[in-house]
């Protein structure tokens, strides 16, 4: 059996993949026409992404480390008469510390520009302001060695850390345009500039003295420079493929369309889609399919944010915008929920119905992921989500719909209904009941954030199931109805089972419980169901 070569999963560093053997998709035509087209740019990407590993070929490539492209695209252009080498500045601002408030930043910031300055055999002077600090390692460097290349990661990391606390965001923003504001005054000793970010909103602020930054997060020539086309999944990955779908049973075809389902999607153009490079990398290593974006450390500011904010997870499913929404400049502080979630890669472009774009959750991973904040937000406690958890699923595989019942019960109990009814209403394209949306919304995220599958307004020819369940071989077709358009719970339970039947909603499948769940707005439950299964009446 043919040995695999080893996955780079978490490792960063352009040097490492290429000396130790690791499996590398060749990226660097994009870094090359962009050397060869401009200067200063800046690229926004979501975390896990790859921008640590352009950084770091960016790094190796002004380096002159040319035995490590050997057999890539940038190997001609270091053939090249014209190629030279140039001292490379780079500084990650992820490893910038903002625990100890704005002062420890700005210490941390100054000491972290020294640390470089000392890998470039530059001095700066003790008691110095982060700006200074730069200002004097590109000055000492240009005297000592020339025109020289400065490559900044995470850019935003800083504001993201405040961004609960607005005024000192500001004032950490103050500090972070101070110190690139010194990239702009030094132009003229600066060969190359390249900075990356999570989000792209405090572009305008911390920037602003940058005018002669391009902004390419979303330029359709480098729309796939991060993550994984199809197409090189398939070209890079083919027998790590096929290895996992041996050992999973399942032929080739069929994974590939699961894990297109679970970790494809991405996308900063509305039409080039990305895979996840994390989470492909994790599923090929250990072929099963886990949240591994999310597990890997989701920043605690989205589920804080999506709190604060009272967000639900369904309110942004196709949800339109105009061009002017994705280029749109301003600050992370007053940016919409939308804005925010696309801007930070919760939210993915697609082409639009009504509109240029609408907005989605890229894949599986990140919707169940998303929805698992919100229910962690909802219940507060993780003893009682897994409890609520392992009973919802028994009574899935148990056909016990009034289990079912009472686990969603308990979820009503619990959501703030005022609070998300403006969430409801802001919803675009949305023209039916706010309450009765509430409701379904939070009922979906719930199932989906419990890991299950589920699929929203199921179309078939006649109409279009609330919604579909699929755990373990067990398939539950559920409609949800109000109960104030009725005489009674009962009969409001009745029609919804009803409606079941007569629109063929569970035609497709061999077998499934048919639910009709009857919620009455004032008691904000469940106060009756109608359950059968194919054949066979399971209550009176």
């Amino acid at each position: 059996m043919t040995k695999l070569q080893k996955l780079p999963i978490g490792i960063q560093t352009f040097d490492d993949i290429r000396n130790d053997g690791y499996l590398y998709v060749d990226k660097t035509k994009y870094l090359i026409d962009l050397i060869d087209r401009g200067k200063v740019y800046f690229l926004s990407r979501p975390r896990r992404f790859g921008k640590s590993l352009t950084i770091s070929t960016f790094d190796a490539l002004f380096s002159g480390k040319k035995e490590l492209f050997k057999g890539l695209a940038a190997e001609e252009f270091l053939e090249r008469p014209d190629y030279r080498t140039y001292p490379v500045i780079k500084i990650d601002l992820s490893q910038v510390t903002t625990s100890e408030g704005l002062d420890g930043f700005r210490a941390s910031l100054t000491r972290i520009t020294k640390e470089t300055a000392e890998d470039c055999c530059v001095e700066i002077p003790d008691k110095i302001s982060p700006g200074d600090a730069l200002r004097n390692l590109i000055r000492e460097l240009y005297a000592k060695s020339g025109p020289l290349v400065v490559l900044i990661d995470e850019y935003d990391k800083p504001i993201l850390d405040f961004l609960h606390e607005p005024r000192m965001a500001e004032e950490a923003r103050a500090i972070l345009r101070d110190f690139y504001t010194q990239i702009k005054s030094k132009d003229a000793s600066i060969r190359f500039v390249f900075l990356t970010g999570i989000s792209k909103f405090s572009k305008m602020g911390v920037f602003s003295a940058m005018n002669n930054l391009e902004d390419i997060s979303m330029d359709k020539t480098y729309a796939a420079m991060l993550g994984y086309t199809e197409e090189e999944l398939l070209e890079n990955f083919s027998e790590h493929i096929d290895t996992a779908a041996d050992g999973m049973k399942m032929s080739k075809e069929e994974l590939i369309e699961k894990i297109r389902y679970y970790y494809d999607g991405f996308s900063f153009d509305g039409e080039v889609r990305l895979y996840n490079p994390f989470s492909t990398l994790r599923f090929l290593k250990n072929p099963e399919f886990n949240n591994y974006w999310f597990e890997s450390g989701t920043p605690s500011f989205i589920a804080r944010y999506m709190k604060d904010k009272k967000l639900t997870v369904e309110q942004f499913r196709g949800y339109e915008v105009s061009r002017d929404f994705a280029f749109a400049p301003g600050e992370i502080e007053t940016a919409t929920a939308a804005s925010f979630l696309y801007q930070s890669g919760y939210l993915s472009l697609r082409p639009g119905v009504l509109d240029d774009f609408s907005l989605d959750y890229p894949n599986r991973e990140v919707l169940t992921a998303m929805s698992s904040l919100l229910i962690g937000n909802i219940f507060g406690d993780n003893e009682d989500l897994n409890n609520a958890r392992n009973r919802l699923r028994e009574s899935l595989v148990n056909d016990n719909a009034p289990g079912v019942q009472s686990e969603f019960n308990k979820l009503l109990d619990k959501i703030p209904y005022d609070d998300y009814t403006k969430a409801a209403q802001s919803r675009a394209g949305y023209n039916g009941d706010a309450r009765e949306w509430i409701y379904r919304s939070t009922l979906l995220s719930y199932i989906y954030g419990m890991g299950l599958d589920v699929e929203a307004e199921l179309h078939n020819r006649k109409g279009r199931a609330d919604m579909v369940v699929k755990f373990r071989g067990h398939i539950w077709v559920m409609e949800l109805k109000m109960t104030k358009h009725y005489a009674s719970a009962t009969e409001c339970a009745t029609a919804a089972l009803d409606q079941i039947k007569e629109k063929g909603y569970a035609d497709a499948f061999d077998e499934a419980m048919l639910l009709g769940l009857a919620i009455d707005d004032n008691e904000r439950q469940i106060t009756a169901i109608e359950a059968e299964k194919k054949g066979s009446i399971l209550n009176d």
